[in-house]
């Protein structure tokens, strides 16, 4: 796996939160920080309503080079992709405002082409993946090597795949269940 070298420029942001759970970042404040990353930085929306979760992703993410736009919902998630390039998305499932699979739905509808990694600690949803036409299915806890191998996998899938597998065809699926401790 190859390392970044550049400089970690990771810093957790906070905006001001709506009723509804909605964050409100202003979409100037992520374009700039996309701005800021390299232009070939390919785009990941990583949705999750765990601020913990998210955070610590988006380091990850951002130490292997990948220009993350983070979202806290399924609502800011969809308002985000409207707006800015998005190359792939991490969708966790259990969510507030907007659950995972109708952020799915509308996702898929509006950019097919993006390929969508679900990461959730909800059992039995591998079938419901396969189905709905997701790149992947993580569960949580997950591996960090398989989580980026999945990325890197999708993100150098052609679309022709992509677009297969949202119309019910048979395509590679990216599936790891959840990791556990074995001294349990």
């Amino acid at each position: 796996m190859k390392k970044n070298t550049a400089p970690k420029t990771a810093t957790t942001q906070h905006y001001p939160t709506h009723q509804s759970g909605r964050t409100t970042a202003p979409d100037h404040a992520v374009s700039h920080q996309l701005n800021n990353r390299s232009r070939s930085a390919k785009r990941i929306l990583l949705v999750d309503d765990d601020p913990t979760v998210r955070d610590s992703l988006k380091e990850v993410l951002i130490g292997e080079g990948y220009a993350v736009i983070p979202a806290a919902n399924g609502e800011e998630a969809l308002h985000l992709a409207a707006r800015l390039p998005i190359d792939l998305a991490l969708l966790d499932l259990n969510m507030p405002v907007m659950n995972g699979w109708e952020t799915f739905q509308q996702l898929t509808f509006e950019h097919p082409l993006i390929p969508v990694v679900i990461v959730t600690a909800k059992p039995n949803q591998l079938f419901t993946a396969v189905g709905a036409g997701a790149g992947a299915l993580l569960e949580k806890p997950m591996e960090i090597p398989t989580l980026l191998q999945t990325i890197k996998k999708l993100l150098n899938e052609p679309a022709r795949n992509r677009l297969a597998r949202l119309t019910g065809q048979e395509t590679d699926f990216h599936y790891q269940c959840a990791s556990r401790d074995p001294a349990h």
